[in-house]
């Protein structure tokens, strides 16, 4: 027997630093995670205030 394909559309997180994306374990909990699992950082979801400074500038 044959199964149908079906497109299922979740909603997940997107990290402001790193721009990597993922599915929380919990989908139903209302907490947002504490940091980002990829670059770790906790700032994930808050947007940067300067723009990085390149080195020699």
């Amino acid at each position: 027997m044959v199964m149908p394909k079906v497109k299922i559309t979740v909603w997940g997180f997107r990290c402001g630093r790193c721009k990597y994306e993922w599915v929380p374990r919990d989908p139903d909990s209302k907490d947002e995670p504490k940091f980002c699992p990829s670059c770790k950082s906790p700032y994930w979801n808050k947007p940067r205030k300067n723009k990085v400074a390149k080195a020699g500038k």
